[in-house]
């Protein structure tokens, strides 16, 4: 088995047209993927210059290969089962910024750059005021950047066609607003000058992305298998899902400099990334909320199982096309091709979903992902969904622990204050009163959803069926 590097694999040299902030499994499944695919299928010709964003990460072991992996896509593509490797080599080197600041900066007196790129977790994109300018680097990810920028503007004397177009990709609604509040942010704290804020404001643009992928990362369990495969050893292969969705919130002519539409991919350039935010929490998160009580209380304990089962299949159905996607915006066979989507990926063979593992905090997601869809719904329907009613009634129920039928522990996990709730609302073995208190805990709701018409009496209803005659008999009543 030969080592991954130049000298054993193919390696294309390109411009370095791209900064990425992030060596991690995410960005170098989806963007790095991604770019490839612009590379293989389109002229944008382009290499990454990856920076770690943190003192310690991965870069040491990416130089290590020639800033060469495979990329291992598993899952089901129109029905077809797909398990595909890919070398991915869009890479054309890595650097640590706290042991290489020089070559950090100097990336920015590169006229060719035109790119960045980031996912450096959610808590990334902040403010810290205690950065300074001639940090080697700034601690935090926009000081970073802020330090880049103001170093090509006053390389390039302000010239405007040396702007950077920035898509930020952490997983916070709006995360390019964020970043450039940020970024702001320290333009004062440093008192960086007018000039330079002009600069920033007119040449570059920061716009918000919203990204979707499943990616579990290094195969640990197939790596020798796919060593074996590919007769390389190489120790950062990287497994995602094949679907793939980034919405980028710009305008058309920054699609032009990026044509990820030509080379066939799954990148939207929209006036707005909302509905589509909207889409996801609704369509992908929203099911999953109610599905896992669901399914699991009827002795079911991964996520493919409940899809492919007679009964809750047709409720996970129920739920997704009759119910959430009736309160969505967007036009109806974009939903649609999205839903379908979502439910490939919800019956992916490789990979086996818990549904334990989505009950983690089931009231705050289901305040978030499901009773904004049961509102809209009885707003324009005059009746409140069934499925989702049901749904609430589920984790409720899972919230009471104990055992299931055939033995198997009910562990539900959430904060001390909703589980005390739960627990002194079910010691009273009244179910009218274990639902009037639920729906009355504004700490969870922030209101009161006794105040819903029908609610209450529909929950109860949902909660007294389970109790007698379990959870499949209560699913098909409402089919």
């Amino acid at each position: 088995m030969k080592a991954l590097n130049k000298e054993n694999a193919p390696k294309t040299q390109r411009p370095e047209r791209i900064i990425q902030f992030g060596e991690g499994n995410f960005l170098r499944a989806f963007v790095d993927w991604i770019i490839h695919n612009m590379n293989q299928k389109t002229d944008f010709n382009s290499n990454v210059v990856v920076v770690q964003p943190i003192d310690k990460g991965m870069v040491d072991m990416l130089n290590a290969q020639d800033d060469l992996f495979h990329v291992n896509l598993q899952g089901l593509d129109k029905g077809e089962v797909v398990n595909s490797l890919t070398m991915i080599d869009v890479i054309s080197r890595a650097l640590n910024p706290y042991t290489q600041n020089d070559e950090f900066m100097k990336l920015a007196e590169q006229p060719e750059m035109r790119f960045v790129i980031s996912n450096t977790t959610e808590a990334g994109i902040a403010f810290d005021p205690s950065c300074k300018l001639d940090d080697a680097p700034a601690s935090s990810y926009p000081g970073k950047l802020t330090q880049l920028l103001y170093h090509r503007f006053k390389t390039f004397n302000g010239d405007k066609t040396k702007g950077l177009i920035i898509f930020p990709c952490e997983l916070i609604f709006l995360n390019g607003h964020k970043l450039k509040e940020t970024i702001y942010q320290y333009i004062d704290l440093w008192n960086l000058g007018n000039e330079f804020k002009t600069w920033f404001e007119e040449a570059c643009g920061v716009y918000a992305t919203l990204v979707d992928r499943i990616v579990p990362g290094f195969p640990r369990k197939d790596i020798d298998a796919i060593k074996e495969k590919l007769q390389y050893d190489d120790n950062l292969v990287v497994q995602a899902e094949i679907f793939h969705l980034w919405v980028i919130e710009a305008p058309q002519e920054i699609a032009k400099e990026f044509p990820a539409d030509k080379a066939g991919l799954n990148v939207l350039f929209v006036p707005s990334e909302a509905p589509y935010h909207e889409r996801k929490v609704t369509l992908l998160n929203g099911p999953h909320t109610v599905l896992s009580p669901v399914a699991y209380l009827a002795g079911l304990n991964i996520v493919r199982e409940a899809c492919q089962h007679e009964v809750i299949g047709k409720y996970i159905h129920k739920v997704m096309f009759d119910e959430l996607m009736e309160t969505l915006n967007l036009p109806k066979d974009e939903l649609t091709k999205f839903a379908q989507d979502v439910l490939e990926r919800f019956n992916n063979p490789f990979v086996d979903h818990a549904v334990t593992s989505i009950m983690l905090n089931s009231f705050p997601k289901f305040e978030t992902r499901d009773l904004p869809g049961l509102k809209t719904y009885l707003e324009r329907k005059g009746e409140l969904p069934k499925g989702l009613v049901l749904g609430l009634a589920a984790i409720i129920t899972y919230y009471k622990g104990g055992v299931r039928a055939d033995g198997a522990e009910i562990v539900p996990n959430d904060s001390a204050e909703i589980m005390n709730l739960l627990k002194e609302l079910w010691a009273t073995g009244d179910t009218a009163k274990v639902t009037e208190g639920v729906l009355a805990a504004d700490f969870i709701w922030g209101e009161d959803l006794n105040q819903i018409p029908g609610l209450a009496k529909a929950v109860k209803a949902n909660l007294d069926s389970i109790q007698e005659k379990g959870m499949m008999e209560t699913v098909k009543g409402i089919l």
